[in-house]
């Protein structure tokens, strides 16, 4: 493969690893339009995302069966125009039945059958001493595209009017650019499957071993608090719309622009990591949401308060994109035997992204049942207590190597 179709690929890799969530994650940046728009309440609209979550969870298994058997183009490209089909349908607003029934879809067509087919396409992008290199340029290109898009169509979605409708025809929008990605997908990807280490196959043995280390659990309850935060960090906002009254567009720009940090906060964080330690900067990151989550839980409303919310969410941001992009690095540095990181990886995806299924739950129940800025207090001052437990698995992995 030519220099310039390698970056083609890898382009397109980043295009996909970020349009494919957008559907999904709506919520993320169009919080209340939707909530408007579907008609439902705070746990209504969290249980949509328990359901994809839960959909998810159960996809990561077969998803890697099948993507060590089918070329990722296939997969890759179906489900993007799979996602995006969907999307079509959701996108005028159907019952709420149908509504949890396409997030479970969701969660099938975006983990189990583009995740591991993406994540093996990236692999075989790069020769086996630029592995690291290969999963940056993918994280840092997804981190970009998913700034450009996202700022994009909010300004389209502004233009529109900011209603139902308009949302509705950005959600079209999303859908179509979900297609067209597909198609380009299947024209530039490789149509073979190369498999790597066909003769090592893992045995059930394998995870026997994996299990009596508490190293990997330890790494699982890192990763499980991280994406608690990562979570908290959906509800910004609407915490910005509904504690400080700013309007749904103001509150999605800040949305879009924790987003623009995502990038650069990865690609910092791993040179310092390396410098100082993968686990004394995940503990260092954990003492920092701690405290940005704490300031959240106990900041008054207001708009004297305003500028201070949005320093506390860049800071929380930052923070967060910095640990997702280190905190897989921990497997090195415990010692986790590369043999065994595949299976390593798949026990603590399993257990670390089960927020997916129960942070919304929390959130939907806790704004529900406590309306306005107590909810929201509540809210983060749940995930600054999960923080805690993460800051704890960080200082015992020292004793666990």
């Amino acid at each position: 493969m030519s220099r310039s179709n390698k970056w083609i690929v890898m382009i397109v890799l980043s295009l996909a690893g970020t349009v494919i969530f957008i559907l999904p994650y709506l919520r993320e940046i169009y919080y209340l339009p939707l909530q408007r728009a579907l008609g439902i309440n705070n746990t209504q609209i969290g249980m949509l995302m328990s359901v994809f979550g839960v959909s998810s969870m159960l996809s990561y298994i077969p998803g890697g069966w099948l993507a060590d058997r089918i070329a990722p183009r296939l997969l890759i490209s179906l489900s993007l125009i799979l996602t995006g089909a969907l999307g079509f349908y959701f996108a005028t607003f159907p019952s709420y039945p149908v509504a949890l029934t396409i997030h479970g879809l969701w969660g099938i067509t975006v983990t189990g059958m583009l995740w591991g087919a993406m994540i093996k396409a990236t692999r075989e992008w790069a020769p086996s001493d630029e592995q690291g290199r290969a999963f940056g340029f993918l994280e840092a290109g997804r981190g970009v595209s998913e700034a450009i898009i996202y700022s994009f169509f909010l300004f389209v979605f502004a233009w529109l009017g900011s209603d139902t409708p308009a949302l509705s025809s950005v959600i079209m929008q999303f859908s179509v650019l979900h297609v067209v990605i597909g198609v380009v997908a299947w024209f530039v990807l490789d149509p073979e499957n190369p498999v790597r280490d066909q003769d090592n196959n893992t045995s059930f043995s394998d995870f026997i071993i994996l299990f009596k280390m508490p190293a990997v659990w330890l790494i699982a309850v890192i990763v499980m608090t991280c994406y608690c935060a990562y979570w908290g960090a959906y509800y910004f906002t609407p915490y910005a719309s509904d504690v400080f009254m700013l309007s749904v567009v103001t509150a999605g720009a800040i949305g879009v622009g924790k987003v623009w940090l995502k990038p650069f906060a990865a690609l910092i964080a791993g040179f310092v990591a390396d410098r100082v330690g993968i686990n004394k900067a995940v503990s260092v990151c954990f003492i920092l949401l701690i405290s940005s989550f704490l300031g959240f839980a106990l900041m008054p409303s207001g708009a004297t308060f305003i500028v201070l919310m949005v320093i506390n969410v860049g800071v929380a941001s930052l923070v967060i994109f910095a640990m997702r992009g280190i905190y897989f690095a921990l497997l090195e540095e415990c010692n986790i035997p590369h043999a065994l990181t595949g299976c390593a990886v798949g026990i603590i995806s399993v257990i670390g992204f089960t927020p997916d299924i129960f942070m919304p739950l929390i959130g939907g129940l806790l704004l529900d049942n406590y309306p306005g800025p107590m909810g929201y207090r509540l809210f983060f001052g749940v995930i600054a207590g999960f923080c805690t437990i993460g800051l704890m698995a960080s200082l015992m992995i020292r004793n666990s190597k």
